[in-house]
């Protein structure tokens, strides 16, 4: 499909990867919902998703995307709420969207607005009531298809809230896990450095919405990070002096409301199932 909206049509990915644990480990990655009153499609679509009946869901944010969005996210979230899930923000889970020119994402990553509109800790308070963990600059541990995983988490580094000196005290927390997991938003390469060298297997990020605007073949233009193009959604590896991390970056179910286009990229979540 080389036209959609926040509307859709929506696509599940499926993959699997080896991570040496011995249950498989069902994960349902979502991110960049965007989400915004009245959009219906999007909500149907999260429905489907937890027909799916993951082990776990990791949502790597941007889950807001209107002023008045956070009682019908949630409302769309409530039925991947009934899974297990790990969170971390986006910018958008802190203020609401403005219009921009779209051709400023080919001069660079967006500027960072310094003013906050939205109720995020009301959002994030409602997740963890739910029983998902947040995992802004925070560490956690679940137990999930019987096994430890741990999980080692920051904010959104496009905002450069991401606390990388954390990351060596929840390393010390997630030591002795049966598999540690790395959550952001954005996937700058000082993140995924990072997350490699405290001992993540595998990385999950969003924010690039996969280019959005692509050429056929869904090959990027942009990131909106310093991500190279070639990896603006899906799985590719990383090796750091001798550490070597997985990541896996969502293409995103929504898009900006004053944005709302995506071109030969239609939006997506992904399966993942680990072994």
């Amino acid at each position: 499909m080389w036209l959609a909206t926040n509307a859709g049509p929506f696509h599940t990915k499926h993959i699997e990867l080896s991570v040496g644990i011995g249950k498989p480990l069902r994960i349902l990655h979502i991110s960049d919902l965007h989400f915004a009153p009245g959009q219906n499609a999007k909500a149907n679509f999260l429905k489907e998703l937890a027909e799916l009946k993951p082990d776990l869901v990791v949502n790597t944010g941007d889950s807001l995307g209107h002023e008045d969005a956070i009682g019908p996210t949630l409302n769309a979230l409530a039925p991947l709420l009934k899974f297990p899930g790990v969170f971390v923000n986006g910018s958008n889970d802190y203020r609401a969207p403005q219009p921009r020119n779209p051709l400023g994402y080919f001069l660079g990553p967006s500027k960072v607005r310094e003013e906050r509109d939205l109720d995020t800790a009301s959002f994030t308070e409602a997740l963890k009531a739910a029983g998902w963990l947040g995992l802004n600059n925070q560490s956690g541990t679940l137990e999930v298809a019987g096994s430890q995983i741990g999980f080692l988490g920051l904010d959104d580094p496009h905002e450069n809230l991401d606390d990388l000196e954390s990351l060596t005290l929840q390393k010390e927390e997630t030591k002795d896990s049966d598999l540690v997991l790395a959550v952001a938003h954005a996937p700058y390469l000082r993140v995924l450095e990072a997350f490699a060298k405290n001992g993540a297997a595998v990385a999950f990020a969003g924010h690039t919405h996969g280019g959005q605007v692509c050429l056929p073949g869904q090959k990027a233009l942009v990131t909106n990070c310093d991500l190279p193009t070639k990896y603006a959604q899906g799985l590719s590896g990383w090796k750091f002096g001798e550490r070597e991390i997985l990541a896996h970056v969502s293409g995103g179910i929504g898009c900006s409301i004053h944005a709302p286009l995506r071109v030969f990229c239609p939006p997506s979540a992904t399966l993942l199932t680990l072994n």
